[in-house]
C-alpha cells in the first residue's frame, strides 16, 4: 500500500516517525512519501519537504509569508496526485492540513487525520469541514472525543503518543559527563523549535542566570537549528547548549523553563516541575486573544482543567515574575504538589501504544 503522511514541525515530525515504524511492521510492502523531518526519514519515508521550511507562527507572520504557504499547498496538490496513495495521513498542523484534506477528499483520496487540530479551542465551526473531508480522525485528548461526539463524529481516542516515547526512556548515566555538566544541579531551558519562537523567548529565559549561581542553565536546542543560531544568542554566557537530547536533558533537570507547546506536555512526562512560558507578536496575540476560547495555553493545565503549573503569557513573562515562579519550583514543597498532579496528568492520558493502534486503524480500513 501507498502512504503519504504530511507533518508541519517537530513534534509532528517524532509522532509520524513512530506511527511509520508501525505501518512498516504491518505493511511489509508499505511506499511512503512524507512531510516531516529527519526522524520520518529514519523510520522509512521519502522525505517531499522538511518541516523547517513549513513553520509559520501566529497570523502576522502567515500573512507575511502567503506567497511561499501557497506554493506549498499547490505543490502538496501535485504530489499526492502523482502518487495516488491509498492512504493520506495529517498529523496536527491545521492550517494546511485541513486545506489538503477538502481537496483530496473531493479527489476521492482516504483521509485519516492523526493528532486532531485544536478546534476545540478555537473556530470550533470547522468540525463541520473535518466531517466532510476526513475519514477517520485519531484523537490523543481524552476530552477531544466527547467534543467531536457533541457534532455526531465518531473519532477514535487512540492515547497519547508521548507515553510511548517518555515511558521507555532511559537515562544515559553518561550524559552529564559527556556533556561535561558538572555537579551543579540543572535548570531546562526550552525556548521552542521555531526560529521566531526561541528568538523572542530564549532571551527573557536567560535573564535568570545571575539570580541562580548555584545551578546551571542548559538549552534543549530543536535539531533543526544550527549551533550558531543559539551562539549568537547567549554569547559570551556559560549556559551549554544540548541538541536533539531533550528527553536526556529532562531526566536530569531539577526544574525547567519551557515555551508553551507539546514540550509543555513532555516536561510533565518526565515529572520536571516547570514554568510554561509564551511571548508572541503584540499583532497575532491580540486577534488569538479574540478567537481563542480556552483558560489555559499549556496542554498540561487543559488537561487537568486546573492551573497546576504557572502559565507567563506576553507582559507576565518578565524577570520579576520569571524568577518569582523559579523560586517556587526550586522549594520541595511546590515540587511535591507539581509531580501529584503530573501522576493524575498520566492517568487522564490513556495507555501506550498509540502509534500502533492508529496504524492498525488505517491499515485495517484501506485494506
Amino acid at each position: 500500500m501507498k502512504y503519504y503522511i504530511i507533518a508541519g514541525e517537530a513534534s509532528g515530525d517524532l509522532h509520524g516517525s513512530n506511527l511509520i515504524k508501525q505501518i512498516h511492521q504491518l505493511d511489509r510492502q508499505a511506499d511512503i512519501k512524507a512531510w516531516g523531518g529527519e526522524l520520518m526519514e529514519t523510520a522509512g519515508s521519502t522525505l517531499v519537504r522538511h518541516y523547517k521550511d513549513l513553520a509559520f507562527m501566529g497570523f502576522y507572520e502567515v500573512v507575511m509569508n502567503l506567497r511561499t504557504i501557497l506554493g506549498n499547498i499547490d505543490f502538496c496538490k501535485k504530489d499526492i496526485e502523482a502518487f495516488q496513495p491509498d492512504a493520506l495521513v495529517l498529523i496536527d498542523y491545521p492550517g494546511f492540513n485541513l486545506r489538503i484534506a477538502k481537496w483530496a477528499k473531493a479527489k476521492g483520496i482516504k483521509v485519516f487525520y492523526y493528532i486532531s487540530p485544536q478546534i476545540w479551542a478555537w473556530n470550533s465551526k470547522r468540525v463541520h469541514g473535518i466531517k466532510k473531508s476526513v475519514d477517520k480522525m485519531f484523537v490523543i485528548l481524552p476530552f477531544e472525543k466527547d467534543f467531536y461526539k457533541k457534532y455526531d463524529y465518531e473519532a477514535d481516542f487512540v492515547g497519547h503518543p508521548l507515553l510511548d516515547v517518555v515511558l521507555h526512556q532511559a537515562p544515559h548515566p553518561d550524559f552529564k559527563s559527556k556533556h561535561q555538566l558538572g555537579d551543579k544541579p540543572i535548570i531546562a531551558l526550552l525556548p521552542g523549535s521555531r526560529k521566531q519562537e526561541i528568538t523572542k523567548m530564549l532571551g527573557g529565559m536567560l535573564k535568570m542566570l545571575p539570580h541562580y549561581p548555584d545551578y546551571q542553565f542548559v538549552i534543549a536546542g530543536a535539531p533543526s537549528m544550527p549551533l550558531s543560531f543559539y551562539e549568537n544568542i547567549i554569547g559570551n554566557t556559560s549556559v551549554k547548549i544540548i541538541q536533539n537530547q531533550t528527553y536526556d536533558l529532562l531526566q536530569y533537570a531539577e526544574a525547567a523553563l519551557v515555551t508553551s507547546g507539546t514540550a509543555t506536555l513532555e516536561t510533565a512526562l518526565f515529572k520536571v516541575p516547570e514554568v510554561v512560558c509564551y511571548k508572541g507578536n503584540p499583532i497575532s496575540y491580540w486577534i488569538a486573544k479574540q478567537l481563542v476560547n480556552i483558560k489555559y495555553i499549556s496542554l498540561v493545565n487543559l488537561i487537568l482543567d486546573e492551573p497546576l503549573v504557572t502559565e507567563l503569557i506576553q507582559g507576565e513573562f518578565n524577570e520579576t515574575r520569571l524568577k518569582e515562579e523559579l523560586d517556587k519550583l526550586l522549594s520541595e514543597k511546590t515540587v511535591a504538589y507539581i509531580r501529584e498532579g503530573y501522576e493524575r496528568l498520566e492517568n487522564q492520558l490513556g495507555n501506550a501504544g498509540a502509534s500502533r493502534r492508529t496504524a492498525e486503524l488505517i491499515y485495517q480500513t484501506i485494506t
